[in-house]
């Protein structure tokens, strides 16, 4: 591999110099059109205006804000069963076309109901894919003998539909001017191209709907109680998979919370006008995209945990730093934020989908994985909009980093503790195992 995490030899190569078969190829070009497209939601830049404009309070938007992250949580349970029982497949159209109705609803109904049932629909979509995406990407290479290449995809999925965004984004202000509702319906056009893509994934591809029988195709068997036993059942016998699983909530808030809470605070607290925000989320955009399409540039001297774990501390690090410089030093931490996001998102995600056992129910195990996140989530910007509120910022984000490195402390302390056990039954049933073996397995 010399020394790099899932680097290929070629574009079309795995990591053993093996060809990717033809469909390999095509789960990834349509894997990256269906999340550029899906993902690209021209309103963003300007949803908060825009919902003023149609006679929207400050109260009711930040309203439908906190309901949207409430029903993104009790959308996310039903969801990944339904991925595991209908097929990941499927799921991704469905979501896909709910999201297509979803960015429509304003241009018909431009009110506080239209706005709420609009951002409730978004929930809904977001959370039929959240899960289904990956566990489709992630199989679907694994059948075509192409699993060492799903970090590679990953991370080139999530880079072209950043690198989308900054193109797109700052064409929304001349658009609107031209026809108000263009951002909605171009939107909604984006999203009737990822229904193209979903439509035409390959049903072979999709073994992460087999049942436990070996059969093709979706889950015919149990009920939807059942498969979330099941994933419960998965997580207490796999103890790695639930540590892992809460190491990446660091990586999510933080992300999350930085540029959806507390990106223009930052920026207004250090006197960065308003008009230079939209070139400053451009250039973080840019900085999470090149390196979320690289991180192979990752080194293996170090696991993948400790690489998570390290590049949280970066970005808490980060923030806690723009309390100590000017302007130009704030942009430039805020841009070393989002290229650390981008190498580890991909990351988090292979470590687990690696940890999930084969024939458990991925979709729903990953759905899983999104709740905790976005349940910590909405806890942090519930504390983050008290410290905002009485004007303690810098405390804020001091507080975020020393939270974050406790956390990771006692996780790497539960994770080395988990591994030497796991090691132990391994050396206690195999005696004659030698020491590259278990390095080999400390690694995964």
């Amino acid at each position: 591999m010399n020394g790099r995490i899932g680097r290929g030899r070629s574009r079309t190569r795995t990591r053993d110099g093996a060809p990717l078969s033809p469909g390999a190829r095509r789960i990834i070009r349509l894997n990256n059109g269906f999340q550029l497209l899906f993902n690209l939601l021209w309103w963003m830049p300007v949803f908060y205006e825009y919902q003023r404009q149609a006679g929207l309070t400050d109260g009711q938007i930040f309203g439908i804000q906190s309901i949207y992250y409430l029903a993104f949580c009790l959308f996310e349970i039903p969801t990944g069963l339904i991925a595991d029982r209908i097929g990941a497949r499927n799921c991704l159209r469905a979501g896909a076309v709910v999201m297509t109705a979803a960015n429509l609803v304003p241009v018909l109904t431009p009110n506080y109901s239209g706005f709420l049932a609009h951002f409730l629909l978004i929930a809904a979509g977001r959370s039929l894919t959240s899960g289904a995406a990956s566990a489709y990407l992630y199989d679907g290479l694994r059948a075509e003998g192409a699993s060492a290449h799903y970090l590679k995809a990953e991370g080139q999925a999530r880079a072209l539909g950043l690198a989308a965004k900054v193109l797109c984004w700052p064409l929304v202000g001349p658009l609107m001017d031209l026809a108000h509702p263009a951002p909605y319906v171009l939107s909604a056009v984006s999203a009737g191209g990822s229904v193209v893509c979903a439509v035409l994934l390959p049903r072979r591809n999709a073994p992460d709907c087999r049942a436990r029988g070996g059969r093709s195709g979706p889950r015919a068997a149990g009920t939807v109680r059942h498969e979330a036993a099941n994933a419960l059942r998965t997580v207490r016998a796999r103890p790695w998979l639930a540590l892992v699983m809460v190491q990446g909530v660091a990586l999510f808030t933080l992300a999350r919370i930085c540029q959806v809470n507390l990106f223009q605070p930052i920026l207004f607290a250090h006197a960065v006008p308003t008009s230079a925000h939209g070139a400053v989320l451009a250039a973080m955009t840019v900085a999470e995209a090149v390196a979320s399409a690289r991180p192979h540039w990752l080194t293996t001297r170090l696991s993948p945990v400790t690489w998570v774990s390290l590049l949280s501390l970066v970005m808490a690090a980060a923030l806690a730093g723009s309390t100590l410089g000017g302007p130009w030093t704030v942009v430039a931490l805020l841009c070393l934020f989002a290229a650390v996001t981008g190498f580890g998102y991909p990351l988090q995600r292979k470590l687990v989908n690696d940890a999930v056992p084969a024939g458990a129910p991925r979709a729903t195990l990953l759905s899983l994985e999104s709740i905790v996140d976005r349940a910590v989530c909405a806890l942090v910007a519930v504390a983050a909009g008290g410290y905002l509120s009485a004007g303690r910022l810098d405390d804020l984000l001091w507080h975020s980093a020393l939270a974050t490195a406790v956390l990771l402390a006692v996780l790497h302390l539960l994770l080395r503790r988990n591994c030497e056990v796991a090691h132990g039954h391994t050396l206690r049933a195999n005696p004659a195992q030698n020491g590259a073996t278990i390095r080999i397995e400390q690694r995964n």
